[in-house]
């Protein structure tokens, strides 16, 4: 059974997720209606949130199990291994987990299908000179998450 609730943040509202004490999804919407959490783990989920957007360090994500092909799972994973503040490039995700820079488009494609927006922070990764590149929100959302970071 899916359990979900709607967080208005300064960047718009995310609707999160949770199934079987797991948070699945959490994307940006169209504007809905702010509701309250209704189970712990999305009551973790709000917490969570709530220290990001206040520009703190949330510290470990809630229980997670986005789904995806065993190569998007690996990726996630190593993405959270980048730190709050920091950043990395996708030809260094890669590298981080054994593969050469051949592997930057996978690894790019597997971000883009990231179903767990911030608590799996994509809008980590950048271009290899640093650029701003590939968020699924748009650039000007994840200028603004690096900005609060």
């Amino acid at each position: 059974m899916n359990n979900v609730f709607y967080y208005r943040s300064p960047l718009g509202t995310l609707r999160v997720t949770e199934e079987n004490d797991a948070l699945v999804s959490a994307a940006f919407v169209d504007d809905a209606p702010e509701t309250e959490p209704s189970t712990p783990i999305l009551t973790e989920a709000k917490t969570w949130l709530d220290r990001y957007f206040q520009g703190r360090d949330p510290g470990p994500v809630p229980p997670c199990d986005p789904k995806g092909t065993p190569f998007q799972k690996a990726v996630w994973t190593a993405l959270l291994s980048v730190p709050y503040g920091k950043t990395t490039t996708y030809a260094g995700l890669a590298a981080s987990m054994g593969f050469s820079a051949r592997h930057v488009r996978a690894v790019g494609g597997a971000l883009h299908r990231n179903p767990l927006i911030l608590f799996i922070p994509c809008h980590r990764v950048v271009g290899a000179n640093g650029s701003l590149t590939g968020f699924a929100y748009g650039i000007e959302r994840k200028k603004a998450l690096l900005e609060i970071e």
